[in-house]
């Protein structure tokens, strides 16, 4: 059924309402060498604002603060009917070892700062940005139990953590009383489904709803790169410097264009472009509770949004499934097998209608 911005979803195991698709800003200010300035960004927020968005998504470091900064004018008007998330974790004083990290010190002035950049008195979710093996998981929870208890933040989250650590998290924060995890923000899109294994199964089981960012892999699925750009030396006088960062990364490989390919030939028999099939296979898991999208301009926006319209057919997503496919893995693969399922139900037949 086709979806619309205001057909909200529900965040993990909350009650918190949120758009399908998250409106991500590392592209709000030019620091970057690939963002808008303050007027662009303007129209973007308002342009998604206005079809019913209400998740927004940011980050301290995206554009050195820029994007706080911006989102703290823009919301002046409607804070309260918007769920803004932002992140700590990643270093804001270059030589400073506190200035970063998931501990109690950094998670308490990072929390203050952002709330100064963004001109809210709260946050709606937090995220743990980058986890680093160094800070105890119950300091992390306490503190972050402790801001949800003073009114800071509502809701507490995970990025960039592994799976293990995030159920290990979930588990003892219910043990404990403490706020419990709502969402994982994690990398996922038809190039890179190794989330699949265990970090999407994972939020499922534990009542974490998947955020995923990067949905088109860096732009990989909009079918703008070829195979030229696989021997490409040096980025091209004048191109944007995120190509040259996707090209610097090794997001443009042979299974990845590969698996463009693919979908640029889905879309067209749906009569869709690429950004917004790829988009819209993201949006069939039901791990996933909304996507990040990152547009620098209203066209870009608008065709990303279409997504919510987009349709398969079953062999459309065959194809898709084929071109993209990855090894689960132990004991993933091992669990699936014939020999396995014959093993342990012999031709019985159970149905799970969970």
């Amino acid at each position: 059924m086709p979806l619309t911005l205001d057909t909200y979803r529900l965040l993990g195991r909350s009650g918190l309402r949120v758009s399908p698709l998250a409106l991500g800003t590392a592209t709000f200010g030019t620091e970057w060498g690939w963002g808008v300035a303050e007027e662009g960004a303007r129209r973007l927020f308002d342009q998604y604002v206005e079809r019913g968005g209400n998740f927004i998504d940011t980050a301290p470091t995206y554009t050195d603060g820029t994007a706080e900064r911006m989102l703290g004018t823009f919301t002046r008007g409607n804070r309260e009917n918007l769920v803004l998330a932002t992140k700590y974790t990643t270093l804001r004083r270059p030589g400073d070892p506190n200035s970063g990290g998931p501990h109690r010190k950094n998670l308490f002035a990072s929390v203050e700062a952002s709330l100064r950049r963004l001109n809210t008195d709260y946050l709606d979710l937090l995220y743990l940005h980058v986890w680093d093996f160094t800070t105890p998981v119950e300091e992390i929870l306490r503190g972050m139990d402790d801001l949800v208890r003073q009114g800071k933040i509502h809701y507490v989250a995970m990025s960039s953590v592994p799976a293990w650590q995030v159920s290990r998290m979930q588990t003892v924060a219910d043990l404990r009383g403490w706020a419990p995890l709502v969402a994982l923000q994690v990398e996922y899109s038809l190039v890179e489904r190794t989330g699949e294994r265990d970090l999407l199964p994972m939020a499922r089981e534990m009542g974490l709803g998947v955020v995923p960012f990067s949905p088109l892999g860096g732009g990989v699925l909009t079918g703008k790169y070829t195979r030229a750009d696989l021997t490409a030396a040096d980025p091209v006088p004048g191109e944007s410097t995120r190509k040259s960062f996707n090209l610097a990364v090794g997001a443009v490989t042979e299974r990845n264009l590969g698996i463009a390919d693919v979908l640029v030939g889905v879309a067209a028999e749906i009569g869709c472009t690429p950004a917004q099939a790829g988009l819209a296979w993201t949006l069939r898991n039901p791990a996933v509770t909304a996507p990040i999208i990152g547009a620098r301009t209203p066209e870009q926006l608008e065709d990303n949004l279409a997504a919510l319209t987009v349709e398969f057919t079953e062999p459309q997503l065959a194809r898709l499934a084929e071109a993209s496919a990855i090894q689960l893995g132990i004991p993933h693969d091992q669990l699936a097998s014939d020999h396995l399922r014959t093993a342990t139900r012999g031709d019985l037949t159970i149905e799970d209608r969970r």
